[in-house]
């Protein structure tokens, strides 16, 4: 499946998901910064199978039903947070259909001063 990142999907998930699956990022396309409704024509223009992103508002702002291609939207995008989960995001992308959104719960992220870390022992 030919699939595209967002520009706010770490590029780790690219190299990890290589082997199984045709991918690229925006960055590298060279549509960072592009909003989101050239985006997703870009992405619709070089007929790509699978956009993967971390725009949980996209469902919002852009009509993403009946697309020609399927998007998968991760619940997360920092690496730590999503690395343990590459097998349901790469599962997801090997299952989208086109025309779909497909959410991929990875977690979420934290920011330091609101995580919990266990008590450290002596």
């Amino acid at each position: 499946m030919r699939t595209v990142l967002d520009e706010d999907v770490p590029h780790q998930l690219r190299i990890v998901l290589a082997p199984r699956h045709d991918v690229t990022t925006t960055t590298y396309m060279g549509w960072a910064g592009v909003k989101n409704g050239a985006l997703l024509k870009l992405i619709e223009e070089e007929r790509y199978d699978v956009f993967v992103t971390g725009d949980k508002n996209l469902e919002n702002q852009q009509q993403l039903l009946q697309r020609p291609f399927a998007i998968v939207v991760l619940s997360a995008v920092r690496w730590k947070t999503i690395r343990d989960h590459v097998p349901a995001i790469s599962d997801a992308i090997e299952a989208a259909k086109r025309g779909t959104v497909t959410k991929v719960e990875c977690g979420r992220f934290l920011p330091s001063k609101f995580r919990r870390d266990p008590p450290r022992s002596s």
